[in-house]
């Protein structure tokens, strides 16, 4: 395997189990690789995406034709350099880019829509493991991700410890809080009250996009700082120089978010954002482990496992610092080596995709240490 590979995928012969009891019959995983895996197969590094992501981490999205969403970070001489490593990126299951969920065709020929079942962020992390199988690795050098993709390492680390020696976690939490969920619902709630969106059948019909718009709109908010969007847009009034004194897009920033909107749903289905959120709703590492959250990292005890390194960034305000401090503590509890930064960045949650030279280091240096 060398170059990147577009489009490949692999279908799991097995059937897979679910968190709900339910089973994933012959689930596709569709992903990506960069970078030569050497013989030994010791220099794979598995990036796990966030909510709204897929497997083109550094190269061109097919559909919109944009640079692969962490391009920045992924590539040759870059910090996880493919010169080196074997970058490996999957679209997580209940996603729509290949992997299975709900435009999918179920058994009958139809697509699954909401008799997709629903999954949890160690059901994305069971298929993780399930490529990796398949791959021929039994144990990857690095596991990264953000945001949701830090809680896909996270359970990835906590339920299989022996498949990877090291963890990076950055922007992330070990569950989703109470406002987390709440911003999800009233996405998922702006979906649902779209008349196209029809129970979730709208499969060859007319597609709920703008309710998915919507949805799109408000999680951006919260991927932002309002230093950032101060910054960026403060209250200047976007291609006039008075108000409208209308509805019409009059501010920046307005129009910022509508753009943001219209052009997620060409790229979306709004099926898969209320299945997706719905897993990141359910995740709690430390009730899926009795309820404490050390107790979850027990395979990882006095260095028997993984190395982790946890990231915050002092704007972010979607997971906070806390929730990462949280996690370096259960680490520290059982006497797991874990290293912890919180960087400085202007731009909030959204910090870890964006220009911020000292995360770049960090993640070269433990990458490499």
């Amino acid at each position: 395997m060398s170059g990147t590979d577009a489009s490949r995928s692999i279908t799991l012969e097995n059937h897979l189990p679910l968190d709900s009891g339910q089973v994933l019959l012959h689930a596709t995983i569709a992903y990506e690789t960069y970078g030569d895996l050497d013989a030994d197969k010791g220099n794979a590094v598995l990036i796990c995406h966030a909510l709204t992501g897929d497997q083109y981490v550094a190269s061109n999205h097919p559909i919109t034709g944009k640079p692969g969403w962490w391009e920045r970070m992924v590539g040759p001489g870059k910090p996880i350099d493919t010169n080196k490593f074997h970058v490996i990126c999957a679209n997580v299951i209940g996603s729509c880019m290949g992997s299975t969920g709900p435009a999918s065709l179920a058994d009958d020929g139809e697509p699954y829509a909401l008799r997709f079942p629903v999954i949890t962020i160690r059901d994305m992390a069971r298929c993780l493991v399930a490529l990796v199988d398949a791959l021929g690795i039994d144990r990857l050098h690095t596991v990264v991700g953000g945001s949701m993709g830090g809680m896909q390492a996270l359970s990835l680390a906590a339920n299989w410890p022996d498949r990877a020696a090291r963890i990076l976690a950055i922007a992330t939490a070990a569950r989703h809080s109470a406002q987390n969920i709440a911003f999800h619902e009233v996405g998922r709630q702006a979906i649902m009250a779209d008349p196209n969106w029809d129970d979730g059948n709208y499969y060859g019909g007319q597609t709920p996009d703008a309710g998915l718009a919507v949805a799109r709109m408000a999680a951006h908010i919260t991927y932002l700082s309002e230093t950032g969007l101060t910054d960026k847009f403060g209250r200047r009034l976007q291609d006039r120089n008075t108000k409208s004194f209308g509805i019409d897009a009059d501010f920046q920033v307005v129009s910022y978010l509508r753009y943001q909107g219209s052009g997620f749903t060409q790229r979306f289905d709004a099926n898969s954002y209320l299945y997706i959120t719905r897993a990141m709703d359910y995740f709690d590492l430390a009730e899926e482990h009795g309820g404490r959250l050390g107790d979850a990292f027990s395979g990882h005890e006095m260095g028997k496992g993984a190395r982790f390194c946890l990231i915050s960034f002092d704007s972010d305000w979607l997971y906070p610092t806390a929730e990462s401090r949280h996690v370096v503590h259960a680490l520290n509890s059982v006497g797991a080596p874990v290293s912890f930064v919180e960087l400085s960045a202007p731009f909030g949650h959204d910090s870890f995709l964006l220009e911020v030279p000292s995360l770049d280091r960090v993640v070269e240096g433990f990458l490499n240490g």
